[in-house]
């Protein structure tokens, strides 16, 4: 198992989440993707997306069936948004892209959570790996990162 799954999953139990990781063999890299392997709906698939302001990792957790929209992140968070690149991502999360979890990361991160996630139970996020996901609910999803509940979408 790779390290990057065995760090989230360190990271879940440490916040008392159960450990419901799952590995899928049809791999979850892509919304549509995850949502076939786990089976549910692309909105159900929390989709870590980092961004950067300066050298501050911004991790937006957002529905699966939405686009983020960088200016309302930047209102929010009252900073200048920025895409990251594969190579920052994996260099400051410790996550390919695809494989992004919203716990676990080396550095620490602004954390959004999209505020379309609270109407769905249950949603799947990425556990480290483009073939791991894990099943929790919105509540223990904002619980567990400690993220701030915002109108992300674009």
């Amino acid at each position: 198992m790779p390290y990057s799954v065995d760090r989230v999953r360190q990271a879940l139990l440490a916040a008392g989440h159960p450990d419901t990781i799952a590995q899928f063999a049809e791999g979850t890299h892509t919304v549509a993707e995850a949502a076939a392997s786990v089976g549910c709906s692309e909105a159900q698939i929390a989709k870590s997306i980092i961004f950067r302001a300066g050298e501050t990792p911004v991790l937006v957790v957002a529905s699966g069936a939405n686009r983020i929209d960088r200016a309302k992140v930047g209102v929010v968070l009252g900073r200048k948004i920025e895409r990251a690149d594969p190579a920052w991502v994996q260099d400051v999360t410790g996550f390919a892209v695809g494989g992004v979890a919203p716990v676990g990361h080396l550095a620490p991160a602004l954390i959004l959570i999209d505020e379309d996630l609270l109407a769905l139970d249950p949603v799947w996020a990425a556990a480290g790996s483009p073939t791991h996901a894990f099943r929790t609910s919105p509540k223990e999803l904002v619980r567990v990162t400690g993220g701030t509940v915002a109108d992300v979408k674009a």
